[in-house]
């Protein structure tokens, strides 16, 4: 509200006093204003919209044959996308280029084509859910791959899905050799050089068999997609037999991502962090009989209700085999 000074002066109000309303009147307002901003009701703070992460990619890499059952899969694990490559159908929705190197064709070709899109989470698998070499009492591949710590496998990169020493540790491809008579040592020398031009031979190459492992998508971006492409023309060109070839490339992935030439941690440290089984009694190599070296390498018709000598088990049997630690 605005007060003409000259009304006030014809109304007999000196000079004096309209000094002393106006410095009130300021006081007042400044008095008024503090009071509102310290005890007046704090209005509600609107916040953010929340939004969500986007979801956490997980996906199998699985290299498989035409006729494997691979229903296992999407049974125990429906949360994950499994990518089965069927080698010997080139009519099949995924297929690879050459039917050669066994599993390491499926492994290369995946993150080849799919290495600008990749899942957080990859694990490379053969397609049967028992298998001899898999790291478990009844050789299932189920509870090794619900026991897969994915916390660890997202801060390390690399795992291997094996940690029982035998096969593969701690000297597998022992190149200080002159008179190897094993295929792959013999071929491992010169395939070294040709997958890893420039890099010194190392004398002994180590890593728990069988080619099943994780990786995550930053692991695999740490190379260059033509590096995997140098991989794979390699095992197309190679002379060496499928077995030979695809074994290079067995006891050479872990060096691909990052790993020393021999890689073998302790039994116990690779069961506690990889499958968060941490109260077994172990030596450096193994856990009692976690994974009992299995007679064949062929599992009997029936397996595991069926054992090793065409006896049935009954399901007490293989709970208790089940729950060994």
């Amino acid at each position: 509200m605005y007060i003409n000074r000259s009304v006030l002066l014809s109304m007999g109000v000196s000079m004096t006093a309209l000094r002393r309303w106006g410095t009130a009147l300021i006081a007042s307002a400044v008095f008024l204003f503090l009071l509102r901003l310290f005890f007046s009701p704090s209005l509600p703070v609107k916040e953010a919209p929340h939004i969500s992460p986007p979801p956490f990619r997980k996906e199998f890499i699985v290299s498989a044959l035409q006729n494997d059952d691979n229903s296992w899969l999407r049974e125990y694990f429906p949360d994950w996308k499994a990518n089965i490559y069927v080698v010997n159908n080139p009519a099949a929705p995924l297929t690879v280029p050459v039917n050669k190197g066994k599993e390491a064709m499926v492994y290369l070709t995946f993150m080849i084509d799919n290495y600008d899109n990749l899942p957080d989470i990859m694990v490379f698998i053969h397609s049967h859910r028992y298998q001899w070499h898999n790291d478990d009492p009844l050789y299932d591949g189920v509870p090794i791959l619900q026991n897969l710590q994915i916390p660890y496998i997202m801060s390390e990169g690399y795992a291997n899905l094996r940690c029982v020493w035998t096969l593969g540790c701690p000297n597998e491809v022992d190149l200080r050799k002159l008179d190897s008579d094993k295929a792959t040592e013999i071929a491992y020398p010169k395939a070294f050089q040709e997958l890893f031009p420039g890099r010194p031979l190392p004398d002994v190459v180590a890593v728990g068999c069988c080619a099943q492992f994780a990786l995550t998508r930053d692991k695999v971006r740490q190379k260059p997609r033509t590096d995997y492409e140098h991989y794979r023309k390699w095992l197309i060109e190679t002379p060496l037999e499928d077995d030979t070839s695809g074994r290079v490339l067995e006891y050479a992935w872990h060096i691909i991502f990052g790993k020393p030439p021999v890689h073998c941690p302790t039994a116990s440290e690779c069961y506690c962090k990889t499958f968060g089984l941490c109260d077994m009694d172990c030596g450096m190599n193994q856990c009692g009989k976690r994974w009992p070296f299995p007679p064949s390498a062929s599992l009997p018709e029936g397996w595991p209700t069926i054992g090793w000598d065409g006896e049935a088990r009954s399901a007490e049997e293989l709970a208790a085999m089940r729950t060994f630690h």
